[in-house]
């Protein structure tokens, strides 16, 4: 679909059609998948109208560019939204997104972990999270490092144990894992990723059977068909409903 000769409704109803057809291929309710409209760096203006064409879970990637843009599209929206923070957060601004936010999708250390959490139990307050986890192997990737997790016995072992504290943390209620896929031309190379993060989840949810892990967070603009057969039950869309990233 041509992005600049399609309404934002148009590029959303795709998008969720998509959705659907991925669901039906593997056996899915389609109701069993939130889409994410990651909004980074588009306008309050824009945001509304995705919010007017059904848009009900947005994702912000910065902390700090997200602030006045919620307060702002409170103000002009029609309905309430929830709001995602996806991105990498660091530790000095944690504080940021312990309001405001419906889900945490990229704790990625257990030094954030903890630094949250105090201002979460200060605030006498607490914040769904999901632990972000690298097991594509690049370099690049922000989270736990979980790449061949289960052929690394001493890779386990630190995951294993870092987690267990992070669970322990007052405040946090870890709801699932999120990873970020290699930016491939075709999607099916991203398919092991996803499959690896289900088949740790699973391992994980057996083992702390005390964390909810029902959410995976996994697939982008480029692969959420394949994130979704594979398990995804939340997928973050940015590029195909708002278009091209604007510059900042």
């Amino acid at each position: 679909m041509d992005l600049v000769e399609t309404t934002l409704a148009e590029r959303l109803a795709a998008v969720r059609g998509e959705m659907a057809r991925a669901c039906e291929r593997a056996g899915r309710d389609p109701d069993s998948v939130t889409l994410v409209a990651v909004s980074k760096t588009h306008p309050p203006s824009l945001i509304v109208e995705a919010i007017r064409a059904g848009v009900r879970d947005l994702g912000e990637n910065r902390p700090e560019e997200a602030a006045p843009k919620i307060s702002a599209v409170a103000a002009l929206a029609p309905d309430p939204v929830r709001w995602h923070m996806i991105g990498h957060v660091q530790r000095r601004k944690a504080r940021l997104v312990t309001r405001d936010y419906a889900l945490l999708h990229s704790l990625d250390s257990l030094r954030l972990a903890g630094r949250l959490s105090h201002y979460l139990e200060a605030q006498e307050s607490t914040l769904d999270v999901l632990l972000q986890v690298n097991v594509s192997g690049e370099a690049t990737k922000e989270g736990w490092d979980a790449y061949q997790w289960d052929r690394r016995s001493s890779q386990r072992v630190v995951v294993w144990s870092e987690i267990e504290q992070v669970l322990a943390l007052p405040g946090l209620r870890v709801r699932g894992l999120m990873t970020m896929a290699p930016i491939v031309d075709d999607p099916e190379v991203a398919r092991p990723v996803f499959m690896a993060l289900r088949r740790l989840r699973d391992a994980l949810r057996e083992d702390f059977p005390q964390a909810d892990w029902s959410e995976l967070s996994m697939g982008m603009t480029d692969d959420f068909p394949v994130a979704i057969e594979e398990g995804a039950t939340l997928v973050r869309i940015g590029r195909a409903i708002f278009g091209a990233r604007r510059p900042g």
